[in-house]
């Protein structure tokens, strides 16, 4: 056991980059609380960013872990792409928490965004060893669906506007079936990390499934807390009219505080909202509505992920493509009725993700052409973004397009804040290699 704070590892603050000891190609940013001593066990929440961004999470995290006594680790390795990236960045955390910090073993916690998220379960379901998942953007990996042989609490957070907020609901339908602890909580937002505020219930509602579990000592103002918390929640969803918020949440709350506390008169509540007109109503539009989405952003999808090869099909594809993501993104800006709007918009956000996903698979398989028409596609989903213009240009470049290259460049340098980084990378890309040397990007200063 540790037997001292680690040496230059400051408590309260978040450390962007620490190296594993074992393994230092490997790092993750920190958060111990400024209360932190080896003297007792913590527990501890690892988490994974789809992009390696450590730092994102922990961030997030670091004022629940504060308040409710945990060290955070966000690995700056891990992102969306091989297992073996995922499982030894996992690895390489999971060992040098043990090594450097007093870890609970009893309170290991797996929190993740969007592919970091399937990486949590995933990791969750092989080590028999999670006190907790924290979910953000995303639920369980397609190879690994919740099994009731590795039940373990899960906290699930959906932004409303997010592609996957129909994944997330009727992901808790699927625990319960299972007989995973769960809770689920919506907030304002899109495809992202939960705000912290969310974590802050996260951590919290992670706390009262331990005492449940006698992970840790029973305190009983502490669960009375909670529970006031989460009832105030569900009056409020009563009052605002959201009576299908308020079923779920009354149902959660029977749920979690069951066994801890008094509930029948939560639990009735829950089961006499469920039976109402209201909600069966409610139900029904909800998956009306995810049926809708499923069916505006397949359309485009279903093109780009074909296998048809012919040039003369592709191009006509494009043609489509283009035409069918222009329109739905005018429906999307241009929808009167809330309602309906979000069910646009979450389905342009799904264009949005599969196109740039399918266009990095084409990259990696070196269809250039085919990667192309998928980041145009995204470059239509989102034209004000420049970042997929970058790649899109790339893509070009590699399909020896490079007047199609060049202008999409010009485009990109339109919307560039930092002309400076602009150039750096346009001198460093090796997808221009070619172009650098024919002089063909000299308009934006490029040397040969």
């Amino acid at each position: 056991m540790p037997t001292a704070t680690p040496e230059k590892l400051k408590t309260g603050e978040v450390a962007e980059h620490v190296a594993c000891t074992k393994t230092p190609e490997q790092s993750y940013a920190l958060y111990l609380p400024a209360h932190y001593s080896p003297e007792q066990s913590w527990p501890v929440v690892f988490a994974f960013d789809p992009g390696a961004r450590g730092k994102i999470p922990v961030e997030l995290m670091k004022d629940a872990a504060e308040r409710y006594g945990y060290i955070v680790l966000g690995s700056n390795n891990s992102r969306n792409g091989a297992w073996k990236i995922e499982s030894e960045a996992a690895d390489a955390m999971l060992q040098d928490a043990q090594q450097r910090f007093n870890v609970d073993l009893k309170r290991i916690y797996f929190a993740g965004f969007s592919g970091g998220a399937r990486v949590a379960s995933q990791l969750a379901q092989l080590c028999k060893c999670a006190a907790g998942v924290l979910l953000s953007g995303a639920g369980f990996s397609q190879h690994s669906s919740p099994q009731k042989e590795t039940a373990f609490p899960v906290f699930s957070a959906a932004g409303v506007l997010d592609f996957n907020y129909p994944e997330l609901i009727t992901l808790q339908d699927k625990l319960e079936q299972a007989g995973y602890p769960h809770w689920l909580r919506v907030f304002d937002g899109q495809h992202e990390w939960a705000p912290a505020a969310v974590m802050n219930e996260a951590f919290g509602w992670f706390r009262v499934q331990s005492m449940r579990e006698t992970r840790e000592p029973r305190d009983e103002q502490f669960i009375a807390a909670e529970l006031a918390g989460t009832v105030a929640d569900a009056e409020k969803y009563t009052a605002s009219g959201d009576l299908l918020a308020a079923w779920r949440q009354n149902g959660q709350i029977a749920n979690t505080f069951s066994g801890l506390t008094d509930t029948p008169a939560i639990r009735a509540k829950a089961d006499e909202l469920g039976k109402s007109k209201a909600v069966q109503t409610a139900l029904k539009r909800e998956r009306s509505s995810f049926e809708d989405q499923e069916r505006m952003s397949g359309r485009v999808l279903t093109i780009l992920q074909s296998k048809e090869t012919s040039e003369a099909s592709r191009t006509k594809d494009e043609v489509n493509v283009a035409e069918e993501v222009r329109d739905l993104r005018r429906r999307a800006e241009e929808e009167k009725k809330p309602e309906r709007g979000v069910i646009l918009k979450r389905a342009l956000a799904g264009v949005f993700v599969g196109a740039f996903e399918t266009g990095d698979a084409a990259m990696e398989q070196k269809d250039y052409r085919n990667a192309a028409r998928c980041f145009s596609a995204a470059v239509e989903a989102r034209p004000a973004a420049e970042w997929p213009l970058r790649q899109l240009a790339i893509a070009q470049a590699l399909a020896k397009d490079r007047k199609a290259a060049v202008e999409t460049l010009r485009r990109a340098k339109a919307k560039m804040k930092d002309s400076s980084e602009f150039l750096e990378w346009l001198q460093a890309e090796p997808a221009f290699q070619e172009m650098r040397s024919r002089s063909e990007l000299a308009e934006f200063g490029v040397s040969q």
